[in-house]
C-alpha cells in the first residue's frame, strides 16, 4: 500500500505528515450463513470505511468504522452459499481523503442441502525471531517456512481456515503480527478464521491463578471469540453437511482458567449434546492437546481418558489436533485398536517450530512425518479427502474417509 504524505507550509517551516497505515488485516472471523466479522488495525487513530456486497458488486453496501486503531465491523443481512467481496478504505492523516482500498472476499457458511466444503488447517504458527548472542537478526528458517506455507495456502481454494492453536510462541499480542497476521495476510483477507485455543494463548504463567487476565489482554484483542451455544473458549458451527466442534483442552496443559474436562464438567456436557444432535453429519472435532501421538510428548492421558470414548460412542469422524511439532495420522481407532469404523486423529502441529522426531512409537500411527506442514481438506457429500503438504509444497500424505 502506498503511503500518502501532505506537505504543510507554516511559520516554522515544512512539516511532513504520514497517513495512517493498516498494520493488521483486514481479516475475517466468525462467519455464519447470514453474518460475518471483519477486523483490521491501523497504526494511528483513523476513520475507516467498508463497502461490500455479493461478488462482483463489492460496493453495494457501505458502512463506517469510527476513528480509532482497532476496527471491527459485523456484517449483517448476508445470505447462505454466497460469495461476497469487500474493500476497506483508511483515511489519510489530514482527514481529507482516503488511501487506495484493500480488497478481499469471503464465502458465507453453507445451508444443509449443499454437500461440498473446502477448508484449510494448520497448527502452531508461532516462533521467536532468530537472533545471535548479541541480539542481531539471523537467517530465520522458521519464519521462511511460515511464509512459504502462507503462500501455498493463499493459492488454495478454501471456504475457511482452521488453526489448531498456538498462534504465537508467547501468546502476546505484540508478537501476533510478525508470527501470524503479517505472513498469513493474503490467506486471512479472503478466508474466515476459526481457532482452537492452545496453551500459548493462556500465556507462559498459565498454571498461576494470577494469569486470569492474560487471555483477555492478548488473544481477545485480535480474535473474535464466537459464543455459539457455549462459551468463547469452546464452540461449534455447522456448514453444509458437517459439524465442526472446537474444544479447549488446556486444563490438561495446566491452564488454571481453562474449562474443565472431567465427566460432569460443562464443556463435556455441551460436547455430548453437540455430538448427539449432529445426526447424518460429518463430525469433526478440533482441539490442541493430542489424544494419540507418537511424537516428542506422546498422547495426553487426561485427554485419552476423558474424550476418546466419547468421540467413539458418538461416531466422530475426524479429530484435528495440535500439541506436537510434527505431522501424524492415526489409523481409524476404536477402543485402543485400529478398526475400519473408528476415529481418525490428525496431528497438525507445526507451521513454524522446528519439527521433532517420532520418539514414542505407537501402533496407532498410520503416517508420521517430521516436517512443517498444512492440510487442504475437501468434503463432497459422503467422502472426505485430505492432502497434507510441506512448506516446500511436497505432498506428505493423502487419505480419504467415508461417512
Amino acid at each position: 500500500m502506498k503511503k500518502i504524505y501532505l506537505l504543510i507550509i507554516c511559520s516554522i517551516g515544512p512539516v511532513l505528515l504520514q497517513a495512517a497505515q493498516l498494520v493488521r488485516g483486514p481479516y475475517l472471523e466468525d462467519p455464519t450463513q447470514t453474518t460475518l466479522v471483519l477486523r483490521w488495525q491501523t497504526d494511528t487513530p483513523s476513520v475507516s470505511w467498508l463497502e461490500y456486497g455479493p461478488a462482483p458488486r463489492c460496493n453495494q453496501i457501505m458502512t463506517i468504522s469510527p476513528k480509532g486503531t482497532q476496527h471491527k465491523v459485523v456484517l449483517y443481512g448476508l445470505v447462505p452459499n454466497q460469495d461476497f467481496c469487500y474493500r476497506v478504505y483508511v483515511s489519510n492523516r489530514a482527514q481529507d481523503g482516503v488511501q487506495e482500498p484493500v480488497s478481499g472476499s469471503f464465502r458465507t457458511l453453507f445451508s444443509a442441502e449443499r454437500k461440498v466444503i473446502n477448508f484449510l488447517a494448520v497448527g502452531d504458527t508461532g516462533s521467536p525471531a532468530a537472533v545471535d548472542e548479541a541480539g542481531n537478526p539471523q537467517p530465520d528458517e522458521a519464519a521462511q517456512a511460515r511464509s512459504n506455507i502462507a503462500a501455498l495456502m493463499a493459492a488454495e481454494k478454501s471456504d475457511f481456515l482452521i488453526h489448531t492453536g498456538n498462534l504465537t510462541h508467547s501468546g502476546l499480542d505484540v508478537n501476533a503480527n510478525a508470527e501470524f497476521f503479517s505472513p498469513f495476510q493474503n490467506v486471512l483477507r479472503n478466508t474466515p478464521l476459526f481457532v482452537a485455543l492452545g496453551p500459548h494463548e493462556y500465556g507462559p504463567d498459565r498454571a498461576d491463578r494470577a494469569s486470569k487476565s492474560f487471555l483477555a489482554t492478548n488473544y481477545r484483542r485480535f480474535h473474535n471469540m464466537s459464543w455459539s451455544n457455549a462459551t468463547p473458549k469452546y464452540y461449534s458451527f455447522d456448514t453444509a453437511n458437517a459439524r465442526f466442534i472446537f474444544l479447549d483442552t488446556n486444563a490438561a496443559q495446566g491452564a488454571v482458567w481453562a474449562p474443565e474436562l472431567d465427566e460432569k464438567s460443562a464443556q463435556i456436557t455441551w460436547l455430548k449434546s453437540m455430538l448427539a444432535s449432529g445426526t447424518e453429519k460429518w463430525k469433526i472435532v478440533v482441539m490442541n492437546t493430542p489424544a494419540y501421538s507418537s511424537g516428542e510428548n506422546g498422547g495426553h492421558p487426561e485427554i485419552f481418558k476423558n474424550l476418546v470414548q466419547i468421540f467413539e460412542d458418538y461416531r466422530v469422524n475426524l479429530v484435528l489436533q495440535g500439541g506436537e511439532a510434527d505431522y501424524e495420522r492415526t489409523f481409524p481407532m476404536w477402543r485402543g485398536e485400529a478398526k475400519p469404523r473408528g476415529v481418525t486423529y490428525l496431528t497438525l502441529g507445526t507451521a513454524a517450530p522446528q519439527p521433532t522426531k517420532r520418539v514414542n512409537p505407537n501402533p496407532s500411527t498410520a503416517r508420521f512425518v517430521a516436517a512443517r506442514h498444512y492440510a487442504a481438506i475437501k468434503i463432497v457429500d459422503r467422502k472426505l479427502s485430505a492432502k497434507i503438504y510441506s512448506d516446500k509444497g511436497k505432498l506428505l500424505d493423502s487419505f480419504d474417509l467415508y461417512l
